[in-house]
């Protein structure tokens, strides 16, 4: 790191293009970049060249799609940002992905746009990802919008037609409480409306596509606001200490009496640094910079610098809302991190306050957030975090959820402090300062949870506890939950009724879950009848849930009967016993089919151990999250 990466000035303005696969959001960019004369020389006759191999006419999308699956498959897989130029103002227009396997990019790609374009095909009109594109929007606070019917010369620019499509995509934006600053009929592959106005619209008087881009209002009102400079890191340089990062919003001058994070240490602006550019005395949004304070402390990475007189808000309960990137979905208790600005912090899902339904835009309460689904949730912290409630047009509040794997699983705007219950301020949830990482790196392996399921007498205790031993002689952090084991202590006081059983295996769960988030391999020998309860397990549990199905038939479970369950059972004298008088749904797709009725029991525990092995070792975790 060198002093002339740490100053820098973003003055540019970030317009997001979002619509519809194949709507043309990509043809677009390349037409409008083309159009206003901010192509690299040679561009236009590479593009010519590249139609040309694929029997196209000129393709302006190739601009855009610079990796190879994107051309093969001929959607944006990842958000590309570009600067762009109109006159004197600059912009930055990031051109996010439309296919729904791809939305997790959009939602980091977009999340500083200050304005959007929606694409919208005339010829189709608003389509199931147009609606999803247009609560993204509403999900980050973008409020100036333009709609761009695009392909309108497949109408032959019908005005009647046109207008009817304008209509129903109005409608939609009114349900997310969005109004368009303006529609522009045009073919981005032609040209038409883009830069120029059509020929083929006479009847059209609004701007061009360029025209309403420079209409769009300047960030320059962040700079009104109280000040908010997370602190990106710190650095020594000829024995002077650099505080770097961004300033969100507001300004801040040398001499400011500033107060430090969440700790509250006051200091003084000594000076603002710069180099290969004039001494500032002060600095405003948008600009990332460096400070010295006074006396010498050391802020931590993610600490907000702000006035003393406009603090930002506090809570360790924050209402949420939250779009879910997750193919499964995401209940209570779940945890996560949350990045916010520079700050990372340890947070667990309390509460699912509500779930949009997307159809018809209307919130119901729900148990559970759908994949890809938006919602309203709690989040708790161990810690007071402190945030500005999420606002359109601003950055606050926009956070993201990162699972143990640092993937991002959802947006997660903060719309404000919960309501606390007296019993709530007494739970604050609080997580490791060790990382999943640092852990597997220490044992050599990554935590998960094998939950082997089976009728009574097929033998998973026996396999866990001889998979255990052999485990744990090759060095592998290993426990094993027995069944009868958390009845004797954790469950003792539940009996065998469905909802008994159904709290046994969320206790379980979460005790799995807690050992594999330290890092062990953890065997949960447990009957788990019901796919309902397995399910739960899984949810709870997350990532390195693996369900392994001890099987053996109920003819040979009664023969062995280690305990004498099922004689005390066929005699009544134990109720709602599983094979019995109970019903046992075996798994449909275990991730292992251990066969104990056909099979001697070292066979299933040598191939129990070995899947373990594969299961966990880092090279398997490594080609997971590729």
């Amino acid at each position: 790191m060198t002093k002339s990466d740490i100053s820098s000035l973003d003055a540019s303005t970030p317009i997001v293009i979002v619509g519809h696969v194949d709507h043309g959001k990509s043809t677009l960019i390349g037409r409008l970049l083309h159009d206003t004369d901010n192509l690299q020389e040679g561009k236009v006759a590479q593009i010519i060249e590249s139609s040309k191999k694929r029997g196209l006419k000129i393709e302006w999308s190739f601009l855009l799609d610079s990796l190879q699956i994107e051309r093969d498959q001929g959607v944006t897989v990842d958000s590309t940002r570009i600067p762009f130029r109109l006159g004197q103002r600059e912009f930055v227009i990031v051109d996010a992905p439309g296919h729904r396997q791809f939305l997790r990019n959009m939602i980091t790609g977009a999340a500083d746009a200050e304005a959007a374009v929606l694409v919208v095909d005339a010829a189709e009109g608003a389509r199931e990802q147009t609606r999803r594109h247009a609560m993204l929007l509403h999900l980050i606070g973008i409020r100036h919008v333009i709609v761009l019917l695009n392909k309108a010369d497949l109408l032959d620019f019908d005005q009647q037609k046109i207008e009817a499509v304008e209509h129903s995509v109005s409608e939609l934006l009114a349900k997310l409480d969005l109004k368009a600053a303006v529609f522009v009929p045009a073919s981005a592959r032609d040209g038409d409306n883009i830069a120029t106005r059509s020929e083929r619209t006479p009847w059209y008087k609004g701007p061009t596509l360029t025209e309403a881009l420079a209409q769009v209002p300047t960030p320059e009102v962040r700079t009104e606001l109280p000040l908010r400079f997370p602190v990106q890191d710190v650095y020594r340089f000829d024995d002077k200490r650099y505080v770097a990062g961004r300033i969100e919003r507001g300004r801040i001058r040398v001499g400011d009496t500033v107060i430090i994070g969440a700790q509250k240490t006051p200091a003084r602006v000594a000076s603002l640094e710069s180099w290969h550019t004039a001494p500032q005395i002060s600095a405003v949004a948008g600009q990332s910079i460096a400070v010295t304070l006074e006396p010498d402390v050391i802020p931590d990475r993610g600490d907000i610098l702000y006035l003393p007189d406009t603090p930002p808000v506090e809570a360790s309960r924050i209402r949420t809302r939250l779009f879910w990137l997750r193919q499964e979905p995401l209940r209570v208790g779940e945890s996560f991190k949350l990045r916010l600005a520079t700050a990372e912090h340890a947070v667990t899902v309390v509460s699912i306050d509500t779930v949009l339904d997307l159809d018809n835009l209307t919130a119901h309460p729900g148990e559970e957030v759908p994949a890809e689904g938006f919602a309203e949730i709690t989040l708790a912290a161990s810690e007071k975090i402190q945030f500005d409630a999420f606002a359109p047009g601003t950055s606050d509040g926009r956070g993201v959820l990162v699972d143990r794997l640092q993937r991002i699983v959802g947006g997660a705007p903060l719309i404000g402090a919960a309501e606390v219950s007296e019993q709530d301020k007494a739970i604050h949830p609080s997580a490791s300062f060790v990382s999943a990482a640092q852990r597997d790196r220490a044992q050599g392996h990554r935590g998960a949870v094998f939950w082997l399921t089976g009728l009574s007498g097929a033998g998973k205790s026996t396999v866990a506890r001889g998979a255990e031993t052999q485990l744990f002689n090759q060095g592998v952090h290993v426990s094993v939950l027995d069944g009868d084991t958390l009845r004797a202590g954790l469950c003792k006081d539940l009996g065998f009724s469905e909802a008994d059983r159904t709290e046994n295996v969320r206790r379980a769960a979460e005790v799995a879950r807690i050992l594999r988030d330290s890092g062990q391999v953890v065997l949960v020998a447990l009957i788990s009848p019901l796919r309902s309860d397995r399910d739960l397990a899984r949810q709870i549990i997350g990532d390195g849930f693996e369900e392994v199905f001890v099987d053996a038939d109920l003819a040979v479970c009664e023969e062995r009967d280690p305990k004498g369950l099922y004689a005390a059972a066929r005699q009544g004298k134990i109720a709602n016993f599983t094979g019995i008088d109970a019903p046992y749904e075996a798994p449909v797709a275990p991730a292992l089919h251990l066969k104990t009725s056909v099979n001697n029991v070292d066979t299933a525990i040598e191939t129990l151990s070995e899947f373990i092995k594969q299961q966990v070792s880092l090279a398997a975790a490594a080609r997971k999250q590729s």
